[in-house]
């Protein structure tokens, strides 16, 4: 669901580390359902586009590039799962990823964000996400780099043999503070003691120690002075890389050896990658395996035809919008992307409109459709309680750092779930998003009490806890419309 987003911890599932090809659509599905409840039609039309991605780059010949991805549209409430969707099934595949509310953009002519600004950002999305990878595989050959250096501040090369006694007093000295950078500059110890810093350094005994180095002016400041002004929103960046061309200047800081340690190993880091390699990889996988989340596209469909008024760029955005998703190319900073295989899934509640508002050609590139089902009280127990991410795991994994034990019951999970779907029935159906609300509610003196009067207890949720915090609330319909 949308309620359930979480990092759960910094962990992934095994199948999340897998590339798109070891998961079959029900392998997608079963990934899908640990966090998700219900919804299996959307759950199984974006696994087979996913498999699809894969297939389509097994095929050989021209026939491959005749392969269109068959986009999706989705169709719910809010807070029934559509945006969570989406992004675990990004997850899954390890591709780029980026979401983006189409009300966000103006047709051409208006102050706003272009739509080509999307692909755009899925661009430099992907190239941080090459890096990264990039970064990992060299990390090692800069840690050494960087420790080269630490010691070549700390001991110069050496031009003449010292005695036992004098190496034995430099390296004294150093380890208790008493020497200056400077002299360790004029010093002149041989390759035994570079090797007994080495080790000295490898175990952190230096780390407190402080060194002058010299590091490169950071120009974001003064690139932030520009700022996105409708059309120029990217003359910032565009400059920031024009110049990153010229060598920059460079400034002198004390540091501890351990602040030294890092940023000399980002430098290195910057030097062993090559960034064209980089920036080639990172459109190769916009083009062939991106994947573009489109929110809220019923805000700028026309309900009932209407074509006049305030939202006058509505019909001009899904003009606009229409050769993105058909397949043209876009002109971004690191090169040329075609948006032909790019999969675009769409989604929005269409309370007010109704898909077939959006212009014609707009709707054939969207030949998927997959209505998502309101929740019921059944769905928001399993809510609660079956995903890995499941918000009574989260209280309670909270509460438990200030030693204090939480136990739900049955009875009062089926009481928070009822209540759940009464207010949802009676003020505004907001999905599983309402269970925000209501375990905000419903915990909030104890989690305002914790720890000065609830230390080491346990504290018991059940039916009746329920009652007491939510019953009024719940029955009074003005109380539920600002409260809950």
């Amino acid at each position: 669901m949308e309620s359930e987003k979480s990092t759960n911890n910094g962990k992934h599932s095994s199948a999340e580390s897998r590339s798109p090809k070891q998961l079959t659509p029900q392998q997608i599905v079963r990934e899908l359902d640990k966090y998700i409840i219900g919804q299996h039609e959307a759950k199984k039309s974006v696994a087979i586009a996913l498999r699809n991605r894969y297939r389509r780059q097994q095929v050989q010949g021209p026939l491959k590039d005749e392969i269109m991805p068959n986009n999706i549209i989705m169709i719910g409430h809010t807070g029934v799962g559509k945006t969570e969707i989406a992004r675990r099934l990004a997850k899954l595949a390890g591709a780029p990823f980026i979401k983006v509310e189409a009300s966000k953009f103006t047709e051409v002519g208006y102050v706003g964000r272009d739509v080509e600004s999307m692909i755009r950002d899925l661009t430099d999305l992907a190239v941080n996400m090459v890096r990264q990878e990039k970064s990992a595989e060299v990390r090692d050959k800069a840690r050494q780099l960087a420790e080269e250096r630490i010691l070549d501040i700390l001991l110069p090369p050496v031009k003449k043999q010292l005695s036992a006694s004098e190496l034995a007093k430099k390296l004294d000295d150093i380890e208790n503070e008493e020497f200056e950078p400077e002299t360790a500059r004029e010093s002149e110890l041989n390759d035994k003691s570079r090797e007994k810093m080495r080790e000295r350094l490898r175990q952190g005994k230096l780390d407190d120690r402080t060194i002058e180095i010299e590091v490169a002016s950071d120009m974001q400041g003064i690139m932030q002075i520009l700022g996105p002004f409708g059309p120029v929103e990217d003359l910032g960046g565009a400059l920031q890389d024009l110049m990153s061309g010229i060598p920059k200047k460079r400034k002198k800081r004390r540091v501890t050896i351990a602040e030294a340690k890092t940023i000399f190993e980002q430098e290195e880091i910057q030097k062993l990658i090559d960034m064209d390699a980089v920036a080639k990889e990172a459109i190769h996988r916009v083009e062939e395996s991106g994947i573009v989340f489109i929110d809220e596209i019923d805000k700028i469909a026309s309900a009932d035809g209407a074509r006049s008024g305030p939202d006058v760029s509505r019909e001009g955005v899904q003009r606009d919008l229409l050769p993105i998703v058909e397949g043209s190319t876009v002109m971004t900073k690191y090169g040329m992307v075609k948006t032909d295989h790019i999969l675009f899934i769409a989604s929005g509640a269409f309370h007010v409109s109704k898909p077939s508002d959006l212009i014609p050609e707009l709707q054939g590139r969207f030949p998927i459709r997959v209505e998502l089902k309101s929740l019921t009280e059944d769905d928001f127990v399993k809510i609660l309680t079956q995903p890995e991410n499941a918000l009574i795991k989260q209280y309670a994994a909270l509460l438990k750092t200030e030693g204090v034990e939480l136990e739900f019951t049955d009875d009062g999970i089926r009481e928070i779930a009822a209540t759940a779907a009464q207010v949802n029935e009676s003020v505004e159906n907001i999905g599983a998003r309402r269970l925000h609300t209501i375990m905000t509610s419903l915990l909030e003196d104890l989690m305002f009490e914790v720890p000065e009067n609830c230390a080491n207890k346990k504290v018991v949720i059940d039916k009746a806890f329920v009652e007491n915090r939510l019953s009024k609330i719940a029955k009074d319909r003005d109380l539920s419309r600002y409260i809950l």
